[in-house]
């Protein structure tokens, strides 16, 4: 009787992909370490550069990190080196995470000499609304200056923490309150994404006004608001006149679909001018706007990131996880809520605004408004604001141009400041 005996080729085939398996469990152990490592330290650098953990902590846990990888070589990738590393590395990323969350806050006004001035504010507080917890800076040189509300960068979704630092030039001569919206930052738990609606967001912004005037003592805050917040500032005036000394709108939206609809008009041929016709075409499988359903999001951000390169701006998908990074008031997973709020309320929000319209609903307002428009700005299209502008009623209504695309920047922070200083304190508040 023949017995088959395997052939050479299968004898050598098994340890051939033993050791492929073996290869390929060591590169994919070595990229876990260096992973978890890279995020770690990642996590570690980013507290001394953007958050206010004392010195000791974060040193400490940078020692402890050091450690952890000198360890890692000198056992020689040993299996308990190797546990040893990822438990311990895991670890301090639980406790850099811990420590950026505790040690949130919003730095103090100090003199020259670093000393916190005597009758100045600067705090990060958890205030309730309407039964919901939210989050607010309070900042200024002077507790009995009046008092501005900063309803956030826009979005919908874009907390008030993240652009803070473009109104420190006017905590000198107001108590500048920033507030990070519900669903955002460090109010991302505040209300559930699917329960925004724009009527919650104006009387939470209501109840916060309320607030504040009964903490400062004072009858009457200004408002400010830019891009989605702007369509905030102009309800918000528009329903309670007689809680407000004047609106500040940047970037102000006046008819949202027709807005969109130019941007996209314009997106299409500014790509066709420079010949990129593949996301030209792109763009032109979308449709044109208002979006809405799975998706949305990425049609919007297509055609946006277009405008933002019209504008020499930055394109969003690279300023949206950044920018709440720079922002000390946030720890590390306030700063994803940022990114993850911001996403989640833009696709439940922007839709229920397809049918704005300021110049039919609100045609006269009962404050003073001051419109600032850059003179680039396609996407809160200047055209529009113009327009607005020149229909709107109001007891007084101003259009003051700056230099730029869409919303504040440090290039036209100092004329906007001027005028706020010189020429809307003077006119409107009452010494």
């Amino acid at each position: 009787m023949n017995i088959p005996t395997p052939s050479l080729t299968a004898t050598r085939r098994g340890p051939y992909l033993s050791q492929i398996a073996r290869a390929l469990g060591a590169a994919l152990l070595r990229s876990l370490i260096l992973l978890t490592l890279a995020i770690t330290g990642l996590a570690v650098i980013l507290l001394p550069l953007t958050t206010l953990v004392p010195a000791p902590v974060w040193i400490t846990l940078a020692l402890a990190e050091a450690a952890l990888v000198v360890a890692l070589f000198w056992f020689k990738r040993a299996p308990l080196a190797v546990a040893g590393t990822l438990a311990g590395s895991a670890g301090v990323l639980a406790l850099a995470v811990f420590a950026s969350q505790a040690y949130a806050g919003t730095p103090p006004i100090t003199d020259a000499q670093g000393r916190p001035l005597g009758n100045s504010i600067a705090t990060l507080e958890k205030v309730t609304l309407n039964g919901s917890e939210q989050w607010i800076t309070l900042r200024g040189q002077d507790v009995d200056n009046p008092v501005l509300l900063n309803l956030g960068m826009g979005g919908p979704g874009g907390g008030g923490f993240a652009t803070r630092t473009l109104f420190t030039p006017l905590e000198e001569h107001f108590v500048v309150v920033s507030w990070d919206e519900p669903g955002t930052g460090k109010s991302y738990s505040a209300v559930p994404p699917a329960a925004l609606t724009p009527e919650r967001f104006v009387e939470d912004a209501h109840a916060l006004t309320q607030l504040l005037r009964e903490r400062f003592h004072e009858d009457k805050i200004y408002v400010y608001g830019t891009s989605w917040t702007s369509i905030l500032g102009i309800w918000l005036v528009q329903r309670y006149p007689e809680l407000y000394h004047a609106y500040l709108g940047n970037a102000q939206m006046v008819n949202t679909t027709e807005n969109d609809v130019l941007g996209y008009e314009l997106a299409l041929q500014y790509l066709a001018e420079r010949g990129e016709t593949a996301a030209a075409e792109g763009l032109r499988r979308n449709g044109p706007p208002p979006y809405a359903g799975p998706g949305m999001l990425d049609k919007y951000v297509a055609y946006l990131d277009v405008l933002n390169d019209y504008m020499d701006a930055p394109r969003y998908t690279l300023v949206v996880p950044i920018v709440p990074f720079l922002a000390p008031e946030y720890g590390l997973i306030d700063r994803v809520n940022h990114t993850r709020g911001l996403i989640e309320s833009f696709q439940v929000v922007y839709p229920q605004l397809k049918d704005l319209d300021f110049i039919r609903q609100a045609p006269r307002l009962e404050v003073p408004v001051y419109f600032f428009v850059g003179r680039e700005d396609v996407n809160a299209m200047a055209a529009l604001v113009e327009r607005y502008h020149t229909v709107l009623q109001a007891p007084r209504n101003e259009l003051i141009w700056l230099e730029g695309g869409h919303g504040l920047t440090g290039d036209n922070r100092d004329h906007f400041t001027d005028v706020v200083v010189n020429t809307i304190l003077p006119q409107t508040y009452p010494h």
